[in-house]
């Protein structure tokens, strides 16, 4: 169980970049949207696309609301298990890996910082009858699919490293030691 800084560069970037956007907006829903949920809604192109500021205190699709500190404390536990999932069992040289834990990481943690300052999650994405979700919410999403997806198709192991072709010089010299009667 290596902690190799290579294995790691890609997920932290990933879930940093995702992390500040998220985060940004999120205070960009508050300021324009906010702060009482629901009253203030802004339609993108489509009457199905809307942004529209809500507070969600339970988990995805706003299911069993009211339970904050229960959930706050069951996101840190499956985000630590994630990591670990990654550094032990996951083929974490692989870049696809990487790129889906990276949006997972990213994904979670700004949930768990808006759990943690607010005591709620803004969501603000409302698509047609979908429940409204955040950035946070997207990366997780596509972050499960490419690691479920690649976990399906190729599986948990590692790739075999590439075998190095024999040098010319050995294949040489073993042709050279052999008996000419053989």
């Amino acid at each position: 169980m290596r902690l190799d800084s290579a294995r790691w560069m890609i997920p932290a970037i990933l879930a940093l970049f995702l992390l500040v956007f998220d985060q940004a907006t999120k205070h960009w829903a508050v300021d324009q949207l906010g702060p009482t949920p629901g009253v203030e809604m802004i339609t993108i192109g489509f009457p199905w696309l809307r942004f529209v500021y809500t507070q969600n205190t339970g988990i995805a699709f706003s299911l069993f609301q009211g339970m904050p500190t229960l959930f706050t404390i069951t996101s840190i536990v499956i985000t630590a298990g994630a990591i670990a999932a990654y550094v032990g069992y996951l083929p974490n040289q692989v870049r696809l890996v990487q790129i889906s834990m990276g949006l997972i990481f990213g994904g979670a943690i700004g949930n768990i910082i808006d759990r943690l300052r607010l005591g709620y999650v803004v969501d603000f994405i409302a698509v047609g009858w979908w429940p409204v979700f955040n950035l946070a919410d997207s990366g997780i999403t596509v972050g499960v699919v490419l690691l479920a997806g690649y976990l399906i198709i190729v599986g948990d192991e590692p790739p075999e490293p590439p075998q190095a072709p024999p040098r010319d010089d050995i294949l040489l010299t073993e042709l050279l030691s052999r008996d000419l009667h053989d």
